[in-house]
């Protein structure tokens, strides 16, 4: 008993070390991107950051601002901090959910490792995970990755709990909690998935699949109390049915179509609709399950290494999980971190969720963040096999082989920084950054500069003004300018934007319209009442025209 007691506290003293180098590098990491106006380049951060705002700041506020694409948690969890006016115009109030996920994430990966595996593979794998180029950047931002992250991780750490409660294994670390409890937190978890991403859905129906399974096999042991961990399954299992229907719900209510998340106007689905009317051809990976996968474990590589570093880095990660692999039966559960690939594969080929990579054509960047979800997949492997070969005899092997993973890691890291991967036939990236840095960067500083020039304009208008425009376009000008949503006529307002719409002059006192958008065409169709009083012109990004309404000029 000593032991165990000794093992447990030096188990608990671990995480909260690893909990507390997390804790710094994430605050310094942010600090940094915070400091060279990087956090929000992404359009989708100012757009989260702004869903979650418009539930109490909007002219129709309420949970059905959430809309109907995004799921709507990481929303919820910011509403607290974007509710203060200058964590919403900074993008402070998205960045703490995922600074905190991020942490959680970090010894998250700890307890599972060590759960099956020896401290040291436990401490390389969290390593690994925590000091990821571009996690640190994800994580500095409102994006999602970071959260879901933490989610999977942890789903995954209580499910471990549940086998070992269920099927004790000499060799790993003692389960902490009781099975019924395990399983409980387990479906917490997964709830919390679902209600993030989409691949939540998919881990949901693995995960409980194993879950039910491995507990009505383990309740025909004599120690087990069957009554109450049976109750627990079935309140698990409505947990994570009771959410996806929940969405279902929300999207009807919205739109009265349940599944407008996946066919609506502003899904996937859809937007690549347009893409294919406006002629671009089909992206890689279209309608080829087996090309999709080799496009989304590049970008799995290029997440965490670049240039010569890339295969010999996920070698590693290879190896590790052929390691886990002869432990099946002991390390079984760690396999279930390779589900993403199985769904972003799908999604590539038949999901209209193209991935593009500077490497390969069309050598862009979009969506390369996605890259990310098997990180923990990659942490767990390249740690258990560092972890492993350090035991080796004799003495001096094991530890070689171990340092000598270790540089190959670092040497792949290094890479990210450096911006190895080329950009455009074959030139350098424009940015030596990580990888997700460089997406937002040429993705995002056309837009951003084109709303730090609009910001100022827009906070010079008299208070009482009401303001049209598209929120699918530059909402962040807004947000930088500090003016409340509910000034705003927006397409996230069905009534007021309809009208907008027939006659921009009848709803707001200025109108901003971007060349092409619909308000921009709104304004071509019905300019009776409206003058031109500026416009703003950024090169990478469609010109800006305000608008002022005569009445509001007259008086």
């Amino acid at each position: 008993m000593a032991s165990n007691g000794g093992h447990e506290h030096g188990a608990r003293r671990d995480e909260l070390a690893i909990a507390a180098l997390a804790a710094v590098a994430s605050v310094a990491v942010f600090t940094w991107y915070f400091l060279h106006n990087q956090i929000l380049l992404y359009g989708d951060a100012v757009a989260h950051l702004n869903n979650a705002r418009r539930v109490f700041d909007s002219r129709e506020a309420g949970l059905l601002q959430l809309g109907t694409v995004w799921l709507p948690l990481p929303h919820v969890l910011s509403m607290p901090f974007v509710a203060n006016d200058w964590m919403w115009r900074t993008g402070l109030g998205g960045s703490i959910v995922s600074m905190i996920a991020y942490v959680i994430g970090c010894f998250g990966v700890f307890r599972l490792v060590r759960g099956r595996a020896p401290s040291a593979a436990a401490w390389a794998g969290a390593l690994i995970y925590g000091l990821n180029p571009n996690l640190l950047y994800m994580q500095s931002t409102a994006m999602t990755e970071p959260l879901f992250l933490a989610e999977m991780v942890w789903a995954l750490v209580y499910l471990d709990d549940l086998l070992r409660g269920l099927y004790p294994d000499t060799r790993g670390a003692l389960p902490r909690l009781a099975p019924h409890v395990a399983l409980g937190r387990c479906g917490v978890a997964l709830a919390a998935a679902i209600l993030t991403r989409y691949d939540g859905w998919l881990l949901a129906l693995l995960v409980g699949v194993i879950a039910t399974l491995v507990v009505l096999r383990g309740t025909i042991r004599s120690t087990i109390r069957i009554p109450r961990l049976k109750r627990t399954l079935v309140e698990f299992l409505l947990l994570c049915a009771l959410c996806p229907t929940l969405w279902l719900t929300d999207n009807y209510a919205m739109s009265k179509h349940p599944l407008d998340w996946m066919n609506g106007p502003y899904s996937a689905k859809a937007i690549e609709q347009r893409r294919v009317e406006a002629g671009s051809p089909p992206y890689p990976g279209q309608g080829n399950m087996r090309v999709a996968a080799m496009v989304f474990l590049k970008c799995v590589r290029m997440n965490s290494a670049e240039g010569a570093a890339e295969k010999p880095v996920f070698a590693l990660a290879l190896i590790g999980t052929a390691l886990a692999l002869l432990r099946l039966r002991r390390m079984g559960v760690l396999l279930l971190l390779w589900f993403p690939l199985v769904f972003y594969s799908y999604s590539i080929a038949f999901g209209s969720v193209p991935i593009y990579l500077p490497d390969w054509w069309p050598w862009s960047y979009y969506n390369v963040r996605f890259g990310l979800e098997l990180l923990p997949m990659f942490a767990v492997s390249a740690g258990l096999l560092i972890g492993e070969v350090s035991y080796l005899k004799p003495t001096w092997l094991g530890r070689g082989l171990s340092a000598a993973a270790v540089v190959v890691l670092a040497w792949g890291y290094a890479g990210c920084w450096r911006g190895d991967s080329h950009y455009q036939w074959g030139t350098l990236a424009p940015y030596k950054a990580p990888l997700c840095l460089r997406e937002a960067e040429v993705n995002g500083r056309s837009r951003m500069q084109m709303e730090e020039q609009l910001a100022p304009l827009l906070r010079s208008l008299p208070r009482d003004s009401t303001i049209l425009i598209s929120a699918g376009q530059h909402v962040g000008a807004l947000e930088m300018a500090g003016l409340p949503l509910h000034r705003a006529v927006t397409d996230y307002l069905k009534i007021p934007w309809s009208a907008g719409l027939s006659s921009p002059a009848s709803v707001a006192d200025y109108v901003v319209a971007f060349d092409g958008d619909a308000v921009a065409q709104a304004v071509a169709q019905h300019p009776q009442g409206l003058s031109r009083v500026a416009e703003i012109r950024v090169p990478g990004t469609a010109p800006a025209t305000v608008y002022v309404n005569q009445r509001r000029e007259d008086h």
